[in-house]
């Protein structure tokens, strides 16, 4: 991305000075072009196309695909991540940089429990979805403290999101070739794929998914419904520092619910507000400071996914002080429960979840994973004031429904360090 950056620049230099003051430049008399609205549109083969034009001189797109690790099975567990690593292997890192400097894109891949995403980054020019070496690196792939949460997945869930986003030290080296293959026939097909693009045509995105896509077509595999559980797993070792993660089963991505759930995770405490920044005016930092004088860290975990969710405490203390530090940050959810929170705390913790919102899409970045997540999953695209709206529904009822749903739910624990101190799910 910084080579674009450089790229852009060179581009502005040639086409006029850039000597300060810019006295000799003149303010340019076109009228400003009109904002787009992001479009979606599903092909019948069932491949989604969802754009945003927004002008950028730089265009993004992006292929997300279901076929993350919650779809691998107990045979091939690892993967998808075995993919994602291999998804440069046909080309040298000579090819690939002399390629990029002449061609001027930036591709990348990364996976998530739900998909695995390609994208690349180009100047906007419809020429470049001709490259060669683009369209053959797009076809590959579509045919060719994170011990904690690990941990809290796999107790959790009976199938799907209790697989590891990586490959298990027992499988290095034992993915066959005919493992990848399989998996790609069965999931990277166009009924399970989303192509995205900003600062892109509709229909210039449109006749690439058609052309470049268009030999994975079919719905692919059955999709498993993920089954949560609850339980427990502990890691015991030296480490003095015990981290701690207690859920229960949260909400759904998309759903009332799942703001309310958004609300509460800012009302306890979602991390500092700024970089190197403190927490000490969430809710489990005050309410832990009374229960001991050790030094603590404490935040609300809260994810969603297709078809479950997981929210509780995650908790980072001394050894000696672990069980005291778990319980008072349980206490100051279940006080929630009981009521024990204002309209005040209500309207702070929304505007923080609307603001975390709006910032992260200001990167193209973050605006594309935030298209293609919604594209992927449900075929639409909510509007970012459809979003703020929905987030200023939630009521105090709401944030107190969710927090009981915590307290008289199934949980699940995961606990990594020395853990004499540390009590079992049953004992919180």
């Amino acid at each position: 991305v910084i080579f674009l950056q450089k790229r852009c620049y060179a581009a502005a230099r040639r086409s006029g000075s850039l000597a300060e003051p810019l006295s000799g430049l003149k303010p340019s008399k076109g009228a400003p072009l009109p904002p787009q609205d992001a479009q979606v549109s599903k092909l019948p083969n069932g491949l989604v196309i969802a754009s945003l034009e927004n002008y950028s001189p730089v265009s993004s797109v992006g292929v997300f695909v279901k076929a993350g690790s919650r779809y691998e099975t107990v045979e091939n567990q690892g993967v998808s991540h075995v993919l994602r690593l291999a998804a440069n292997l046909h080309s040298s890192p000579f090819h690939i940089n002399v390629d990029i400097l002449y061609s001027a894109w930036f591709l990348t891949y990364f996976n998530t429990f739900l998909c695995i995403i390609a994208v690349f980054v180009c100047f906007l020019d419809a020429a470049v979805f001709d490259d060669p070496y683009l369209t053959f690196s797009l076809c590959l792939v579509l045919f060719s403290p994170a011990e904690v949460i690990e941990k809290l997945h796999e107790a959790a869930y009976k199938n799907t999101l209790s697989n590891s986003l990586y490959c298990p030290d027992f499988m290095v080296g034992h993915v066959s070739s005919q493992q990848l293959k399989s998996f790609v026939e069965d999931h990277f097909t166009t009924g399970r794929m989303a192509l995205v693009g900003l600062g892109v045509n509709h229909s210039v995105l449109r006749q690439v998914g058609e052309g470049l896509l268009s030999a994975r077509s079919g719905v692919g595999a059955p999709v498993a419904k993920s089954v949560y559980r609850g339980g427990e797993l502990r890691v015991q070792n030296k480490d003095d520092l015990v981290h701690a993660l207690i859920a229960s089963e949260g909400a759904v991505t998309g759903s009332a619910e799942a703001n309310a759930f958004s609300v509460l995770q800012r009302i306890l405490g979602a991390g500092p507000h700024v970089k190197r920044g403190s927490s000490i005016t969430s809710k489990l930092s005050q309410g832990i400071a009374k229960a001991t004088t050790q030094p603590f860290d404490a935040t609300a975990f809260n994810v969603s996914y297709s078809d479950s969710g997981l929210f509780g405490v995650y908790t980072i203390a001394q050894a000696a002080s672990a069980g005291e530090v778990i319980k008072a940050a349980i206490a100051q959810v279940r006080g929630v429960a009981e009521g024990g929170v204002s309209e005040a705390d209500i309207t702070r913790a929304k505007n923080q979840v609307k603001a975390e919102y709006l910032m992260s899409m200001e990167s193209s970045e973050g605006l594309l994973e935030e298209i293609g997540a919604q594209a992927l999953t449900a075929g639409v695209y909510q509007a970012p004031d459809a979003v703020l709206k929905a987030i200023d529904a939630v009521t105090q009822n709401d944030v107190v429904k969710a927090a009981k749903k915590f307290v008289d739910g199934k949980k699940t624990m995961s606990a990594s360090g020395h853990l004499i101190n540390t009590p079992f799910v049953d004992e919180v």
